[in-house]
């Protein structure tokens, strides 16, 4: 085994280990004060399945009608699990086109009240996760180990914002330093994990850190210009009234989702111009520092185009619904565009736009002279070997001169 795969399998295993224990400690230093339980509670829904539809009763008096099931369910958790209990399904008339009645088989969430069983919602998490499956299979099948190695990046960011960042927020630490520290985390264990500790992954590290920084500033120093309250939404006030001895600093979220949600778009540039130029290094050996960071800007010109979209149209999908409230109930086009929570999606996709372009030209850079530097060194070496060699051959072509020397001396003497 070579001393490069050697190396390559020992930064794998040392990678793993310290998003492990990144984790696990992160974890206990997030959740010290934290005073929220994330678990299923006593008094919170029963899942159940439904095992029979017993009657359908329509009441389209007034515009305000409903329709009433009665379903017999039997119950999948809780403390009478096994047991089957009645229940009763309450269709308002004006939302019956978006609530479907329950049919014998379907998953179900259900709440006691008193002696009587009610509908809440439908057990929906089973799907997604047999679609999460069927996602892990394809990356599996044509990523191979690229692909597994991308599942565990990705498994080691969802536990970073969920076990770490998340808990940090609700114990009352700073935001903005969680939030650092979870997307420096999320950039270093999916880069090395997916491409290993060398030249080409430091590049793309160091460039989308530089963006991610940026982005960072930016949003910090936007937030102070615009007086932002972080009040962006009706739900955002309850996090106000959160059972905490400190109040949710709500700007520190509008900071946290701004990095979060660059992050990803940044380290695809990142990676796709270290990758080019790694790729055009080793196709052409005597390219210059120079033309390889010329190279690199003219490829993340190409990127950023791209990815930027890519930002707008992500952040305007997620908030279409509010988009269109605002809209509708907004007075005038002066009053929608002042509104905070559309100045806030406005920033979110501007200064993410901006870390983008901020991560391409300090990745070429920096991909550039660790390319050219490996050369040099390379070269030197070399040259030293070159000198050695031709050191020995002087000394023993002068040995030889001074063997033929000594035995014409010797003939001559006799």
């Amino acid at each position: 085994m070579t001393k490069e795969k050697i190396f390559s399998y020992v930064s794998y295993a040392a990678v793993v280990v310290f998003a492990v224990l990144f984790l696990y400690f992160g974890n206990r230093i997030a959740s010290q004060n934290l005073v929220i339980d994330f678990g299923d509670t006593e008094d919170g829904p029963v899942r159940a399945r439904v095992t029979q539809v017993l009657d359908v009763l329509e009441y389209d008096e007034d515009f305000w009608g409903q329709t009433t099931v009665l379903f017999d369910a039997e119950l999948m958790s809780g403390e009478e699990r096994g047991s089957v209990v009645r229940a009763w399904q309450n269709i308002v008339a004006h939302f019956a086109g978006l609530e479907a009645v329950v049919e014998e088989g379907d998953r179900v969430l259900l709440w006691q009240f008193g002696e009587e069983w009610h509908f809440a919602d439908y057990v929906r998490i089973n799907n997604i996760i047999f679609l999460g499956i069927a996602f892990l299979v394809l990356l599996l099948i044509f990523g191979r180990v690229k692909g597994l190695n991308t599942i565990l990046s990705l498994g080691f960011t969802c536990v970073a914002i969920f076990a770490v960042f998340i808990p940090s927020i609700l114990s009352g630490h700073n935001i903005y330093l969680s939030a650092v520290i979870v997307c420096v985390f999320t950039v270093v264990i999916t880069l090395f994990l997916l491409n290993g500790i060398n030249g080409k992954s430091i590049a793309a590290v160091v460039g989308c850190l530089g963006g991610v920084l940026a982005a960072g500033l930016l949003t910090v120093f936007m937030g102070r210009v615009l007086r932002l309250t972080g009040i962006t939404e009706g739900d955002t006030m309850q996090l106000l009234f959160l059972p905490m001895e400190d109040t949710i600093d709500l700007n520190g979220l509008i900071f946290a989702g701004i990095l979060i949600g660059a992050v990803g778009a940044i380290m695809d540039v990142a990676v796709s111009i270290s990758s080019a130029l790694h790729e055009l290094k080793s196709n052409a050996e005597n390219i210059s520092f120079f033309s390889l960071y010329k190279s690199g800007i003219t490829i993340g010109k190409d990127i950023i185009g791209s990815m930027t979209n890519t930002l707008v149209l992500a952040y305007i999908g997620s908030s279409l619904t509010v988009i269109l409230l605002l809209v509708v109930y907004s007075s005038s086009l002066t009053e929608l565009f002042n509104r905070e929570h559309v100045i806030v999606e406005l920033m979110q996709s501007i200064i993410g736009s901006m870390g983008v372009i901020l991560a391409m030209p300090l990745t070429a850079l920096v991909a550039a002279a660790l390319s050219t530097g490996n050369e040099r060194k390379g070269s030197n070496e070399n040259q030293n070997e070159s000198q050695n060699v031709n050191q020995n051959e002087n000394q023993y072509q002068s040995g030889e001169e001074q063997t033929t020397d000594n035995k014409g001396g010797a003939i001559s003497n006799e």
